[in-house]
């Protein structure tokens, strides 16, 4: 997942060629996150890199879902678990990874990493 991704919280272990690119992408989040803390108008610095990633994923998660479900080529696409209730049952989020509608039938936005916060392993 992601979230867990940027906030160094991944479990996936996979094999030995994927754990090298974990390796590699870990070094480069890394870097970013310590130039981020590194910034003189940060009010980050001074924290600990893995309270800066969640703080920074807080603050741009919602952003980072509509960037990779946003496009045109993407808004047909369905999130693979059921997210959603139609009143018949559970359904896919298959409007750019959203529920069309909240449960009292008002427009609905919320993505489905708001399940950022469940164990990855419940997920």
């Amino acid at each position: 997942d992601i979230g867990d991704i940027v906030r160094g919280k991944d479990l996936f272990l996979g094999n030995d060629k994927e754990k090298k690119k974990r390796d590699e992408l870990e070094s480069k989040l890394k870097e970013i996150f310590g130039k981020i803390m590194g910034n003189n108008n940060s009010t980050l610095t001074g924290h600990p890199l893995d309270k800066v990633r969640e703080y920074w994923w807080a603050l741009n998660r919602n952003d980072v879902w509509k960037a990779l479900t946003c496009s045109e080529q993407l808004k047909g696409n369905k999130y693979f678990r059921a997210t959603c209730s139609d009143r018949q049952g559970e359904a896919q989020a298959n409007d750019k990874c959203r529920c069309p509608k909240t449960s009292d039938d008002k427009p609905n936005d919320q993505v489905p990493t708001y399940f950022d916060y469940v164990p990855q392993y419940l997920r």
